[in-house]
C-alpha cells in the first residue's frame, strides 16, 4: 500500500501527538521510506506536465513550500511525493533556535496552522552541506532570510551572505521578507527599504552570474496582509529590479474566519483553509499589475485540486503546497498534478 494511501490511517495517530514532533516523525519515518526504496516504488502514476519557468524546466507545476524542511534535511524523502519542485528553509547564515515552544498550533476545525517558529534553522553552511549530501536533484528554490538579531539596517548583508552560500546549490533563491515571526523582517517590504534591499541582492546575483556562468532566478515572497497600493508598488520594483518571480503568499496575522476557535489567538501566521480567499485576492492583484512581466507562484490554503485550478485561472504559473499537506497527505500532491497537468 502507498504512502498516499497509508497518511489517512496514520493522520490520527500524528494528530495525536504535539505538532512539532509529529512533523519530525512524519519526516523520519518518509526519509526511512526513501531509503529502503518503498517510497518510490509506492509513487502515484502521475501525467506527464513539464513547463518552463524562470530559464527553468519543472516537472510538473505543484511545488513544496518553505518551511517544511529548513535545513534541507529530507528533500530525498520529499522528492518520492510527486513534487515538481521543492523550496527549502527559511535559512539564515548563522543557526538559530527560533522563538521558545509551543510555536506551531493545529486549528483542526478550521483546516489551519498557526506557526511562530522563527526561522529556527541550522545555518547556511549546515544547510549547504544537506544540500550536497542527497541524491536527489530536481529543481530545488532555497528560502533565504535574515537573523534575528540583525537589523534591518544591514538585512541586506544576511541575504547576500546567505546568496552566495547558496548559489551553486540553488534552482532559484527565494527572498523572504514577509515571515511574521520574526520582529520587523516585514518592515522589509516597504517600498524604499524594498528597493535598497533588492538592488543590492540582484547586483550580487548578476556577479554570481558571472562567476558561475549562469543566471540565479530570484524569486521574492510576500505577505497576504499588504494593501492593494503597496502590492501594486512592489510588482513595479519586482519588474525595475529584473526579480524574476513573486510568490504570493506567506501566513497572515489576520485571523477572519477561525475567531473562537481553539489556538486562533495565538501569535504567529496563520496558514491552510482560512487564508484561501485572501491568497486568492493578493495573487489576483499581482497578476494584473504584472500583466505577464512576471510568474507568479501561487500559495495558502489549497487544498484541493480544484483550489489549485483556481491559482492557475488567476494567474499563477506554479503552485506550493504545505499546511494542505498536513490534512490532506501526500495524496494531494497527486490531486493538484492531475488538476493543473495541460
Amino acid at each position: 500500500m502507498s504512502v498516499h494511501r497509508l497518511y489517512p490511517l496514520f493522520r490520527p495517530l500524528l494528530f495525536a501527538a504535539d505538532p512539532e514532533l509529529a512533523h519530525d516523525v512524519a519526516l523520519a519515518g518518509l526519509d526511512t521510506a526513501a531509503r529502503l526504496g518503498v517510497a518510490r516504488l509506492a509513487a502515484p502514476r502521475l501525467p506527464e506536465a513539464p513547463i518552463e519557468v524562470m530559464g527553468l524546466r519543472f516537472p510538473n507545476r505543484v511545488g513544496l513550500a518553505a518551511g517544511l524542511d529548513k535545513n534541507a534535511a529530507h528533500l530525498d524523502g520529499l522528492a518520492t511525493l510527486g513534487f515538481g519542485f521543492l523550496e527549502a528553509g527559511t535559512v539564515t547564515p548563522r543557526a538559530q533556535p527560533g522563538n521558545a515552544r509551543p510555536r506551531l498550533f493545529r486549528l483542526v476545525e478550521a483546516q489551519a496552522l498557526v506557526n511562530r517558529l522563527g526561522f529556527n534553522n541550522d545555518g547556511v553552511d549546515a544547510f549547504v552541506a544537506n544540500v550536497r549530501r542527497t541524491s536527489w536533484h530536481g529543481v530545488l528554490g532555497i528560502n533565504i532570510g535574515r537573523n534575528f538579531d540583525t537589523p534591518n539596517e544591514r538585512a541586506a548583508d544576511d541575504y547576500v551572505t546567505c546568496l552566495r552560500a547558496v548559489a551553486q546549490s540553488a534552482s532559484y533563491v527565494t527572498i523572504n521578507v514577509s515571515s511574521p515571526n520574526t520582529r520587523g523582517l516585514r518592515e522589509l517590504q516597504a517600498e524604499e527599504a524594498l528597493a535598497a534591499l533588492l538592488a543590492r541582492v540582484t547586483a550580487e546575483r548578476d556577479r554570481l552570474a558571472d562567476r558561475l556562468g549562469r543566471h540565479i532566478p530570484l524569486a521574492l515572497k510576500v505577505a497576504p496582509d499588504l494593501d492593494d497600493d503597496a502590492l501594486r508598488a512592489i510588482a513595479a520594483l519586482v519588474v525595475h529590479t529584473r526579480v524574476d518571480a513573486v510568490i504570493a503568499t506567506n501566513t497572515t496575522i489576520a485571523r477572519d474566519g477561525v475567531e473562537g476557535v481553539r489556538h486562533a489567538s495565538e501569535t504567529g501566521g496563520l496558514s491552510g483553509a482560512p487564508l484561501r480567499a485572501r491568497a486568492l485576492a493578493v495573487l489576483s492583484v499581482l497578476a494584473k499589475a504584472l500583466d505577464g512581466a512576471v510568474p507568479i507562484i501561487g500559495v495558502g490554503g489549497i487544498l484541493s485540486g480544484a483550489d489549485a485550478r483556481d491559482r492557475i485561472a488567476a494567474g499563477a504559473t506554479l503552485i506550493q503546497l504545505y499546511t494542505g499537506l498536513i490534512y490532506r497527505g501526500p495524496e494531494l500532491v497527486a490531486e493538484c498534478v492531475r488538476a493543473t497537468a495541460g
